[in-house]
């Protein structure tokens, strides 16, 4: 503990020497969590990172989102604990395949999901993330169609709820929320009969089909502590316990293991750790970079979503 706490204490020093602001995803370590200014899911810490005044901006969960606070903050130092934290969606789908889909079918609307690199957000029309997806496909003219990528569930989901027919879906997946069985989640269902269950949309449409809510990570969060219930089985990252046990300690919460690695965690994300985050303080390093041309075509699709709400 007491290692834990230096390295803290290093960190929050070296916060104030460089100006920095600290922002953690919901599926960060707790320590990690704890030492944050914001915590949150994509689309709320994009606008932090929009927002800030300061003069560098660590990120804290993985690399396509430290790429979005640096399309949004140009002109300021954006690191990250470790470049190598990535995404199975963000490797789903590539900027070229994007191309060549617009090549033959120039009518589309391309509507992508935050997980995505930088390079095919520069290839979109509008971004969207899990919370506003819906809100965003229904922002295009019914009559135009749409190509909705990378994530399959995200975008069966999405078409179910906009009642949308012309939409075309890519074929990436969330590698823990797409393996999250449907038969896990019904044994879980019988263990604890009275609990409700929230579910991402990026899991299966079987497990949806047995939730109670659906929704974005903070949404979820939101959801079951408003609730008046007090047992929870929770289908997305275990990392959202930190925020889930804060806001409602008195509440149960429990989480499905999916198929890849018999846990609830999202192995990109756990790459970050505390002394990783204090050595990119001090050495500002490693540091997103972008080329200009193509922050400036990304800023334009996520300028976009964040207008629609």
């Amino acid at each position: 503990m007491a290692a834990v706490a230096s390295i803290a204490e290093e960190i929050l020093d070296l916060k104030r020497e460089r100006r920095a602001i600290i922002l953690a995803h919901h599926y960060q370590e707790s320590e990690i969590q704890e030492l944050a200014d914001a915590i949150g899911d994509s689309l709320e810490l994009s606008r932090r990172a929009r927002d800030f005044e300061g003069g560098v901006i660590a990120f804290c969960g993985v690399y396509f989102m430290a790429e979005t606070a640096k399309v949004l903050n140009p002109s300021r130092i954006v690191v990250v604990p470790d470049k190598d934290a990535g995404c199975s969606l963000v490797d789903a789908c590539s900027a070229d395949q994007v191309r060549a889909f617009k090549r033959l079918h120039p009518e589309y609307a391309i509507v992508s999901y935050i997980n995505t690199s930088v390079d095919v957000k520069a290839e979109s029309d509008v971004l969207c993330t899990s919370r506003n997806a819906v809100d965003v496909v229904n922002s295009i003219p019914a009559d135009q169609p749409v190509l909705f990528l990378p994530d399959i569930n995200l975008g069966n989901y999405v078409r179910k709820m906009s009642g949308r027919r012309n939409m075309r879906i890519w074929q990436g997946a969330c590698i823990v929320h797409s393996t999250f069985p449907a038969r896990r989640l019904s044994a879980a269902k019988s263990e604890y009969p009275e609990a409700l269950v929230a579910a991402h949309p990026e899991c299966p449409a079987e497990v949806l089909r047995m939730a109670d809510f659906v929704g974005s990570t903070s949404a979820i969060i939101k959801w079951c502590a408003d609730s008046p219930a007090d047992e929870f089985i929770v289908m997305t990252e275990s990392g959202v316990s930190h925020s889930l046990n804060r806001l409602a300690p008195h509440k149960k919460f429990h989480f499905v293991a999916n198929e890849n690695c018999n846990c609830s965690e999202c192995p990109y994300m756990k790459r970050n750790t505390l002394e990783k985050l204090a050595a990119c303080l001090r050495d500002l390093e490693p540091r997103v970079e972008i080329a200009p041309e193509i922050a400036e075509r990304a800023l334009r699709p996520l300028e976009r979503m964040l207008a629609i709400k």
